[in-house]
C-alpha cells in the first residue's frame, strides 16, 4: 500500500516546504485539498500555480479535495459548489490522479437528494475521468457512520463514486472490524487514515488526531483487512493537530511514517 501525506497534517507550513518534506521522509505521495489552491490565489498566485509546484515535486498525488456542502444546496451556492467540484476534478486529472474527494454535508436532509446529487458529481467526476470518494463524517448531524454513507451510495449507484473509508472517523463512530468487513472491495474507492485519542474524544474536536499507536485504534487488523480486499491505492494520513503544527515539520512526518510502517500487514 502506497503512502500519501495529507496537507492538512503539516497546516502550519507553506506547500512548497509541505511537498519537499513529503519527499525527503519518505511518503510515496501527497493529498492536496482546495485550501491549498484558495491559498495560492490569497498569496496573489494563480491557483493552478500550485499545480506546477506540485509537478516539480516529483511526488505523485494521491487524491485532490473538493469543497462540501453540495448534497442538500440550492440556488446559486449549489451552482457555486458544482462548479468548485469541476475545477478540483480538472486539476486532478491535469496531475494525473484520479481521485477527487469530498465529505459528506454536515446537516440533515433526505437521503433520495443526497444520492440523486451524488449521481450528478458522479457525472462531473466522469466528464474527467476520475472518481469521488464519498467520506462519511463521525461529527456531522446525520451522516456520520459507514453504513449511514454505504446507504447513500447505493441508492445513487453510479460507477464513478464510492467510499472513502477513513480510520478516524470509523474510530471516533464506534465502528469495528466487522463493520468493513461488510463492505465490499468494489465500494472502497480511497483511504485515510489518522489515530483517535485514547483519552476520550470532545464533541466537535478535530484537529487531535494522532500517529497509528499513539490513540485508541485497531489498525493492524483495519490494513489488513483493506489488504485483504485487494486495497492496492493510496492510503493518505491526514493528522491536523494543533501541537504538532507547533512541531518542527520534518520529525512529524517522519515519525507518522515510520509509526505507519510498523502497523502495515507484512
Amino acid at each position: 500500500m502506497r503512502l500519501a501525506l495529507h496537507t492538512w497534517t503539516l497546516d502550519s507550513t507553506p506547500l512548497a516546504d509541505a511537498l519537499r518534506i513529503a519527499k525527503a521522509t519518505g511518503w510515496d505521495g501527497v493529498e492536496l485539498r482546495r485550501l491549498d489552491f484558495r491559498r495560492a490565489e490569497e498569496s496573489g498566485r494563480p491557483a493552478d500555480s500550485v499545480l506546477d509546484l506540485v509537478r516539480a515535486s516529483g511526488l505523485p498525488v494521491a487524491c485532490v479535495g473538493v469543497e462540501f456542502g453540495w448534497m442538500w444546496a440550492d440556488g446559486d451556492e449549489r451552482a457555486r459548489l458544482l462548479a468548485v467540484f469541476d475545477e478540483q476534478c480538472r486539476r486532478a486529472a491535469a496531475l494525473g490522479c484520479d481521485t477527487v474527494m469530498s465529505p459528506v454535508d454536515k446537516d440533515r436532509g433526505d437521503v433520495a437528494r443526497a444520492a440523486a446529487s451524488v449521481r450528478e458529481v458522479g457525472d462531473i467526476a466522469a466528464a474527467h475521468g476520475v472518481r469521488l470518494a464519498l467520506e462519511f463524517n463521525s461529527q456531522c448531524a446525520q451522516l456520520n457512520t459507514l453504513e449511514r454513507a454505504r446507504e447513500v451510495l447505493a441508492r445513487a449507484g453510479h460507477p464513478r463514486c464510492g467510499l472513502l473509508v477513513d480510520a478516524y472517523h470509523l474510530g471516533r463512530s464506534g465502528a469495528m472490524p466487522k463493520d468493513v468487513e461488510d463492505v465490499a472491495p468494489a465500494e472502497i474507492v480511497y483511504v485515510q487514515f489518522s489515530d483517535p485519542p485514547r483519552t476520550g474524544l470532545e464533541p466537535g474536536k478535530a484537529l487531535d488526531r494522532l500517529p497509528p499507536g499513539q490513540g485508541s485504534f485497531w489498525f493492524r487488523e483495519f490494513f489488513a483487512l483493506m489488504a485483504g480486499k485487494g486495497y492496492a491505492g493510496f492510503a493518505s494520513y491526514e493528522a491536523p493537530n494543533e501541537k504538532a503544527w507547533k512541531r518542527d515539520p520534518h520529525e512529524v512526518a517522519r515519525e507518522a511514517v515510520e509509526a505507519t510502517g510498523k502497523v502495515l500487514p507484512r
